[in-house]
């Protein structure tokens, strides 16, 4: 049976799972989930991911939802130093700045992105009250990171971490936006993201992800 990856590459969630499983070298199948048929609230992937989201993953008998769940899973298994957790105290960083990614870095970005995204996709107008309200708080967080990137060159220490690579699909797409000068006001968030973004694993998954012409 193997690794299966239910869900679709245009997502955000999605890519952080295809990155961990590229950054441990694991053969896996990416199985599509079409969201105009209504599959992510059929019987069968309700049985994979009861919220009828995505991703949804399966390992020969195990069935996983949420994505950083399963990236964890997935560095665990491959034994990926990723999550450094041969050290506790460089552990406890990388799960505090996953958190971080989760609680405050990844709704901003998302909202920014899906108004201007997602939302003419679907011929929805874009709410640019919403979109300048989530960029103001977006460079609050990034003040944050600057000051922690002053004194590391990845979030959790000098080594690159999950923690670094969780914030890859939602910056990805923020990037592609007529909103990405934002990070040049916050020159080490930017080498960091620089930093990121040279990694193959990124570098491949970033390939088939949704492309938008600015």
């Amino acid at each position: 049976m193997g690794v299966k990856v239910y869900g679709s590459t245009k997502s955000t969630n999605v890519p952080r799972v295809l990155v961990c499983l590229e950054e441990v070298g694991a053969e896996y199948e990416m199985v599509p989930v079409d969201y105009d048929t209504g599959e992510l609230k059929s019987p069968a992937h309700l049985a994979r991911n009861p919220f009828g989201q995505i991703p949804a993953f399966q390992d020969d008998d195990l069935v996983l939802f949420e994505s950083r769940a399963i990236s964890r899973y997935i560095l665990r298994k491959y034994k990926s130093d990723l999550l450094r957790e041969d050290n506790l105290k460089e552990a406890a960083l990388v799960n505090v700045w996953v958190d971080v990614e989760y609680g405050q870095y990844n709704g901003l970005a998302g909202a920014i992105t899906y108004n201007v995204i997602v939302k003419p996709m679907l011929g929805q107008a874009i709410d640019q009250q919403v979109v300048d309200a989530n960029l103001e708080k977006l460079k609050k967080v990034l003040e944050v990171y600057e000051a922690r990137l002053l004194q590391c060159k990845y979030l959790a220490g000098d080594f690159i971490s999950f923690a670094d690579l969780s914030h890859f699909p939602s910056t990805y797409y923020l990037m592609s936006t007529q909103y990405k000068s934002v990070l040049d006001s916050y020159p080490h968030v930017k080498a960091w993201w620089e930093a990121i973004m040279a990694r193959p694993s990124v570098k491949k998954i970033a390939e088939i992800m949704y492309k938008r012409e600015l």
